[in-house]
């Protein structure tokens, strides 16, 4: 693979006490789905598998991620579903505040 052919992009996913970064070499024409399978996360994580993860570039969801046409330095992130509505934590939060001034 010539350099002219290949683009240099990061995948990344975190959990809460772990976060894994990998630098990835990739054919140009590449996808957000090449690049999660390129970097083996989904064996090591498998819920990355799951129909409700999303994935993004630099903190944008994309809608499509199997039509992303990756460029060179683009970091894909892997989404992690939500364990909880952040309304509803808000919420939660503003009812325990409101019973401790009680």
């Amino acid at each position: 693979m010539a350099n002219a052919e290949a683009i240099k992009i990061e995948v990344v996913y975190a959990l809460p006490d772990e976060q894994v970064l990998l630098p990835l070499l990739l054919p140009a024409g590449s996808t957000i789905p090449d690049a999660v399978r390129a970097s083996g996360l989904a064996a090591r994580f498998p819920e990355i598998e799951s129909a409700e993860t999303r994935f993004g570039i630099f903190g944008k969801i994309e809608k499509e991620p199997a039509a992303r046409i990756l460029k060179s330095g683009d970091r894909v992130e892997i989404y992690r579903p939500l364990l909880i509505d952040p309304k509803e934590a808000r919420k939660a939060r503003a009812a325990k505040a409101k019973a401790r001034r009680q």
